[in-house]
């Protein structure tokens, strides 16, 4: 039985899931040292290239080969510029199970990006991986993070409470944790029926291929 991901190209109409590449890593630091991403990630802070390179080279590739999950840049089609990651964590092989998390650059939001490379993520697992469950933790008040879930066809399953760690600046302008609530989200292969469809019709591709 396989128990690591492959080396995987997922395309859909205006996006290209790849794995990260040393080129990625100055976009990847300006994206890591956002203040969103700050706020709801543990990402250290301030995040460097060097931090960046460390990632692509050293922790996204022992974590494919050790099959625990796989880190995908998330690439505009057109243009080959880094719009966010998708990561898939806690992977187990047995259950047929993974966790989903995404972020997307602050000069990408508000395109749909996140919900199109979740979803493609999503129909490849199911597919091609035949995957048989996805979850997502969303922070309880990451209302953004929560809408693509939705968006994607997710079911909130619960509440884990005081579970998450999120970062809130203080007044001298460093960080400071503040704990909170993870919401817990699952997807099923039937949850997908009649997603893309929705998305297609606002105006979100639909459609992914995987190579």
């Amino acid at each position: 039985m396989t128990t690591t991901f492959p080396d995987i190209s997922i395309s859909t109409d205006r996006l290209v899931l790849r794995a990260l590449e040393e080129a990625d890593a100055p976009a990847l630091a300006e994206m890591m040292n956002d203040e969103l991403v700050a706020a709801w990630t543990a990402v250290p802070q301030p995040f460097t290239e060097a931090a960046a390179l460390t990632w692509i080279n050293d922790d996204a590739p022992t974590e494919r080969a050790a099959g625990r999950g796989i880190d995908l840049a998330v690439t505009e089609f057109l243009t080959q510029r880094l719009v966010g990651v998708i990561q898939l964590t806690h992977t187990d092989w047995r259950v047929r199970s993974t966790e989903l998390s995404y972020i997307i650059a602050p000069w990408a939001r508000g395109e749909g990006y996140a919900s199109e490379a979740a979803l493609a993520t999503a129909q490849w697992l199911f597919g091609d991986q035949r995957f048989e469950r996805l979850e997502l933790r969303t922070a309880a008040d990451n209302t953004a993070s929560q809408q693509v879930a939705q968006k994607i066809g997710c079911i909130s399953e619960g509440v884990l409470r005081g579970a998450c760690i999120a970062r809130t600046r203080t007044e001298d302008g460093g960080l400071t944790d503040l704990r909170t609530d993870f919401i817990v989200w699952g997807l099923l292969p039937e949850d997908l029926e009649g997603v893309a469809d929705q998305m297609a019709e606002a105006g979100y591709s639909s459609y992914a291929d995987w190579s």
